[in-house]
């Protein structure tokens, strides 16, 4: 009896499924997992994916902006201006990350959720605006959300080769994105300087003239280093003739040897964490290196508690 009635069901739930394909219902689409960095053949092959969000970060960084974007942007993709909400002021340090709550309502209204995955789209020309990149995605890993890509090569490589475009501009579909902030990301002014004279090695990502003190950021308020920091320039890992990062081996053959030779932490600062976050996406999402974590105050929020040290000659001239 129970196998007659398990042929039944089985028959049954047989013939639903033959009912609903004859209706021409779309199968749900699945999520597809991203690595830290996409070609533009894979975005092209899954433009149709509806839990695919594709983040345009064209901004004023890149000589950009919302204007290119409304002429011609990648099919689908919401426009999100870098700094705009991404990053705020606290305490007069500037750039730093805004509130969970701040984040989770504009995420929210971008139509992020954990069912997305989510492509950043740089413009593709600098290693100035693919930082922007990276921060925004060390911003959506930080978090919680953990499938997310930056387009290798941005939409300058995705225009050069002449893939599909359309103008306008897309409204975005909200969706809820509750936060599980990872705090092993980010590190506070106080726990910096807790760390000073211990194992973790500060990796400093400005020019060589703001590590030594020639040239400081305007909104710094003295000169220098963090005492003990090893200077990598993020501009180091970036090929200016592709507008792409270098090759993984170049990549791996260019780390630290402060940091490759070590298992200790890696505290990744520059002077707002805007160009550190380079060097963290590196290290961490492409090198492999699971310690690695940003100071988004940096420099600036450091430079202001005058009674933490600095190293590096006191100099007159401000940068940008």
């Amino acid at each position: 009896m129970f196998g007659s009635l398990q042929s039944s069901l089985i028959k049954t739930a047989g013939a639903v499924a033959v009912l609903v394909t004859g209706l021409g219902l779309p199968a749900a689409a699945e999520t597809p997992d991203l690595t830290p960095l996409v070609s533009t053949q894979w975005l092209q092959d899954n433009l149709d994916n509806d839990r695919l969000l594709i983040l345009d970060t064209r901004s004023p960084i890149s000589k950009s902006g919302k204007d290119d974007y409304l002429k011609g942007h990648i099919p689908g993709a919401i426009w999100s201006e870098y700094p705009g909400y991404w990053r705020t002021e606290r305490d007069g340090v500037e750039g730093v990350l805004p509130s969970i709550d701040k984040m989770e309502a504009v995420l929210s209204e971008l139509g992020v959720s954990d069912e997305k995955a989510v492509v950043i789209v740089p413009d593709g020309k600098s290693s100035l605006e693919f930082g922007a990149a990276t921060r925004i995605y060390w911003t959506f890993k930080y978090l919680g959300h953990e499938n997310v890509a930056i387009l290798d090569g941005g939409q300058a490589a995705w225009a050069a080769e002449n893939r599909p475009l359309e103008t306008g501009n897309v409204v975005p579909v909200g969706d809820l994105f509750v936060a599980e902030p990872n705090e092993a990301l980010l590190v506070s002014t106080e726990q910096v300087a807790e760390d000073l004279g211990g194992n973790a090695v500060f990796l400093d990502a400005r020019p060589a003239k703001q590590f030594s003190g020639a040239e400081k950021h305007k909104a710094a308020t003295r000169f220098g280093h963090i005492p003990g920091a090893v200077n990598f320039d993020q501009d180091t890992f970036y090929d200016h003739k592709t507008n792409r990062l270098k090759s993984p081996a170049e990549l791996a053959a260019l780390e630290p040897a402060a940091v490759k030779d070590s298992d200790a932490p890696v505290i990744s600062y520059c002077n707002t964490g805007h160009w550190a976050a380079t060097n963290w996406f590196v290290l961490s999402e492409l090198l492999g290196r699971k310690n690695v974590t940003v100071y988004d105050a940096s420099m600036v929020g450091w430079s202001r508690q005058k009674d933490l040290p600095i190293s590096g000659p006191e100099k007159a001239v401000a940068s940008n």
